[in-house]
């Protein structure tokens, strides 16, 4: 393919909240966006549903502020975490920041499609059902991607810029990682998540409750329609042992919570279940490939129980949108340093979360400690409203800021 045929400036896959954060911000900016999506929306899916409240600033930097406080979710005033004995302790969500005050229960489905919806009209062109099946390459750099659509139909489509904005998926990242591997080479999770909406949850009204049990954890909160969205992670070899079955794996594992166990008792799924295996967290590869950058979940996957995901989501769109841009105005005037683009995202990236990342995963090795020390643990957080409330902050903000 020549430089020549490249149609757009920008191919985002993934149409969940960092592939429309990014594709809505480059458009609004000048930008030519095609965004391929695999599924039709709306969709499920699998996510804790917990969207903190400062979601609320860049829902209004991308223009769906409206949309979203009038989707019909749930308002959330406080996280409270539970041991598997039952000891408890409370985080508000205004310690979360974004000066919106609640967080906010709100469907996959209804979030997404409404994100993509405004990404049609900030002016980026939308395939929804639109399958990613190769990589374009020029001399070793991507050029595009290669769709399968609707019909069976297969077509090439030239960017200069291509965004991986599968999730954990990874979907573009893997067509390098196998190239470069000269075939597919598979390691075996540790973990699986499971989600669904359930009727006749009993948890808190208002409340995020947060479950930890020996391998494991899970979330409980309102979303739209009446419904709670449970989503939850356990070892694999535990998911194994019970047949896949994912409400036995609630009955027989999450369920050894003594909280879960009041809360869960009488609910039932109403959506089927849907599960995913973990592979890892934390950081990844931001440009696995020349011409190739990855966001949200591609880029980095971090510990749901923070219930930061969603606003890492949005931010990582928006901070590779700012970078292209800045690119894309150089490369218009001649230049096509690549390099100058990941360096540039790399750095901005870091700076906003590889601090947070860190603190997620020393949280995390805390989350899966054997249950004596995970009971020490809460005790300690309970004790001190202050460090609780700057911890809060730090999963979301460059460092851990002291109290002012």
């Amino acid at each position: 393919m020549s430089t020549t045929a490249l149609k757009y400036d920008v191919i985002v896959a993934g149409g969940g909240p960092a592939g429309a954060s990014a594709a809505i911000t480059l458009a609004l900016g000048g930008a030519r966006v095609l965004l391929a999506e695999q599924k039709k929306f709306p969709r499920e899916k699998l996510c804790g549903e917990f969207i903190s409240p400062e979601c609320f600033e860049h829902f209004a930097h991308l223009g769906v502020l409206d949309e979203m406080t009038c989707a019909g979710g749930v308002s959330i005033a406080e996280t409270i975490f539970y041991t598997s004995g039952g000891r408890s302790v409370a985080v508000p969500s205004e310690w979360f920041g974004g000066g919106h005050g609640g967080a906010l229960g709100l469907s996959r489905a209804e979030m997404d499609e409404r994100l993509l919806k405004r990404a049609r009209g900030a002016g980026v062109e939308v395939l929804e059902e639109a399958t990613a099946t190769g990589l374009l390459l020029e001399d070793g750099r991507v050029r595009g991607v290669r769709l399968a659509l609707g019909g069976g139909e297969v077509r090439e489509y030239g960017a200069t810029v291509t965004i991986d904005a599968t999730g954990r998926q990874r979907v573009l990242s893997r067509h390098v990682e196998r190239a470069k591997r000269g075939g597919v080479t598979k390691s075996r999770a540790s973990l699986v998540a499971f989600k669904a909406h359930l009727e006749n949850a009993r948890g808190a009204d208002g409340v995020c409750e947060i479950y930890f049990y020996p391998g494991g954890y899970g979330g409980l909160n309102g979303v739209e329609g009446g419904l709670s969205n449970l989503c939850f992670i356990v070892r694999a070899r535990d998911v194994r042992e019970r047949g896949s079955d994912a409400a036995r794996v609630m009955r027989e594992v999450l369920m050894k919570n003594k909280r879960a166990a009041e809360t869960l008792c009488e609910a039932h799924a109403r959506t089927p279940w849907l599960g995913v295996a973990l592979e890892s967290f934390g950081r990844g590869e931001l440009s696995p490939a020349d011409g190739l950058l990855a966001v949200g979940d591609a880029a980095s996957f971090i510990d749901p129980f923070t219930g930061s995901g969603m606003l890492m989501a949005l931010e990582s769109g928006e901070v590779a949108a700012g970078e292209i841009a800045r690119w894309l105005r150089t490369s218009r005037a001649g230049s096509f340093d690549f390099p100058a683009l990941v360096r540039g995202y790399g750095a901005r990236y870091a700076e906003r979360f590889d601090a947070r990342l860190r603190l997620c995963s020393w949280l995390r090795r805390a989350a899966f400690a054997p249950q004596p020390l995970a009971e020490v643990a809460v005790f300690a957080l309970g004790a001190s409203e202050r460090f609780r409330r700057r911890l809060a902050r730090a999963t979301r903000t460059a460092r851990l800021k002291a109290e002012v």
